[in-house]
């Protein structure tokens, strides 16, 4: 009996799975449509926009020969910056979130946290491509080597996804009816720009200053990112442990506060 179950059961989770990615893949769609439209140069924005956007901070960077250290200061600018990017873009597109998208909830299938996870699948897949073409462009000028350890290059901006991603879920719950929240959250992500530790290297930072740095997550993300590009980069100031923690608490809370914004939405 408990042979023919099981197979259900599995068969019942896979449906499920099927039926979550085409909803938010829908929603994804949607998304990429209302926001880019098909005029002009269209869904290509997309990769453009944090495209552009790199490439003007490389550029900056592009004459400065002292630099500290033996990684180029232009493939630490390219590889700090358009990362952080998609830190900014998943946590400033969150705010107003559900006031664009309330009539996909009266879709019975269609949840806040589909919404949510589309709007930041979709500013990941843009910086992401973004990233890719800067890096493969830099490395064909040399002014960077193709990555030293990609694994550890993935992990690193999968970590800073998931982070994102779970102040994302809080920014969507508190700000739908919170005005003042709603404002404080572009200067949030332009206040994380030094704390993020993307344009430069922890060590840089002299004691006491650095522990207290290292308090904020988000520095050791942006370590470990580097270390699985540049090969003179060290792990020494990356604690999994501590990045873990953080980044599934921070989710959490942001599955309480999708759950609780919603109880609060009353479609008419």
């Amino acid at each position: 009996m408990s042979g023919l179950v099981n197979p259900a059961t599995k068969f019942s989770w896979r449906r499920a799975l099927a039926v979550q990615g085409r909803v938010i893949g829908a929603v994804l769609m949607r998304e990429l449509h209302t926001r880019y439209g098909r005029e002009n140069i269209g869904y290509l924005w997309l990769i453009a926009e944090p495209l552009m956007l790199g490439s003007i901070i490389a550029l900056l960077h592009s004459g400065q020969t002292a630099h500290e250290g033996t990684i180029n200061p232009v493939a630490l600018t390219v590889v700090g910056y358009t990362i952080f990017i998609m830190f900014r873009g998943i946590v400033n597109r969150a705010e107003g979130t559900l006031h664009s998208n309330l009539p996909l909830l009266y879709h019975r299938m269609v949840t806040v946290f589909d919404i949510a996870l589309a709007r930041a699948l979709l500013e990941a897949a843009g910086t992401f491509v973004a990233f890719t073409i800067l890096l493969s462009l830099i490395i064909a000028i040399g002014f960077a080597d193709f990555p030293a350890r990609p694994l550890m290059l993935l992990a690193g901006i999968a970590y800073i996804f998931f982070f994102s991603f779970g102040l994302s879920t809080i920014i969507v719950g508190g700000t739908h009816d919170n005005t003042l929240l709603e404002r404080l959250v572009h200067p949030f992500s332009y206040f994380m720009i030094p704390l993020s530790a993307a344009f430069y290297q922890v060590s840089w930072i002299p004691e006491p200053y650095r522990h207290y740095l290292l308090y904020n997550p988000f520095p050791q993300m942006f370590e470990l990112v580097r270390y699985g590009q540049f090969e003179s980069a060290t792990l020494e100031y990356v604690d999994f442990v501590y990045m873990t923690a953080w980044t599934l608490v921070l989710n959490l809370f942001g599955l309480i506060a999708l759950r609780a914004v919603r109880n609060r939405i009353h479609l008419s």
